[in-house]
C-alpha cells in the first residue's frame, strides 16, 4: 500500500539526493511533491565512522523538517570508514515525519582504491579527491565515487534511492516497527 504523504522535503540541495529521494517516492507515495532546503548535517564535511554519518543524516531530516510544513524529511549523507589499510565508502539516508515516527537505512559499502585512502588519511575530502582523481567537476552531485569507480554502472542516485526505500520501511510497515 503506497504512503499517503503530500509533501516531502531533502535536507540538501544536492541533486542526486534530491533525485534519489524524488525516484523512491515515485513508486512509495506517489503524487508526494519533493522540494528540498539547505540545512547544516551538524558533522564535519567528511564525516568518519558510520556513527558519524547516520548522526549526519539524521540531523539534515530533523532540520528539514523543522524548516519546513512537510509531511517528511528525508537526511542523506555520505561518509568514509578506516579499517587500515582499507578505507569503505558508506551511506546513510533517515527520514521523520511529521508524527515523529522515523527511519533509517545504511549501505553503498564499498572498498575505495589506496590512492583514496592516502589522500582522505591527508586531511582531504572525498568529493574533492574524486574530483581531481577523474578530472571532473562536484562528482558528488552526480555520479559520485561510486558512479566514476563502478564505470557509471551504479550511480549515487541509483544507490541512494535503494537506501531512501529502506529507511521508508517502518512507515510502509507500521505493523512490524
Amino acid at each position: 500500500m503506497p504512503l499517503s504523504y503530500a509533501r516531502a522535503v531533502v535536507g540538501s540541495r544536492n541533486p542526486a539526493k534530491i533525485e534519489a529521494v524524488r525516484r523512491a517516492l515515485r513508486r512509495l507515495a506517489p503524487g508526494c511533491a519533493v522540494e528540498a532546503v539547505d540545512v547544516p548535517s551538524g558533522v564535519p564535511d567528511q564525516p568518519v565512522g558510520d556513527h558519524a554519518t547516520r548522526q549526519g543524516a539524521r540531523n539534515r531530516a530533523r532540520a528539514a523538517l523543522a524548516l519546513t510544513a512537510a509531511d517528511l524529511a528525508f537526511g542523506l549523507e555520505g561518509g568514509v570508514e578506516h579499517e587500515p589499510p582499507v578505507v569503505w565508502l558508506v551511506s546513510w539516508v533517515s527520514v521523520v515525519t511529521s508524527e515523529g515516527r522515523s527511519g533509517d537505512a545504511s549501505g553503498l559499502r564499498m572498498q575505495l582504491p589506496t590512492v583514496v585512502a592516502e589522500r582522505l588519511a591527508a586531511g582531504d575530502e572525498l568529493g574533492t579527491v574524486i574530483d581531481d582523481l577523474f578530472a571532473v567537476q562536484a562528482s558528488k552531485q552526480h555520479a559520485g565515487a561510486v558512479g566514476l569507480l563502478t564505470e557509471g554502472f551504479v550511480s549515487r542516485t541509483d544507490a541512494f534511492a535503494d537506501l531512501v526505500a529502506m529507511a521508508c520501511a517502518p512507515l510502509l510497515r507500521p505493523d512490524l516497527f
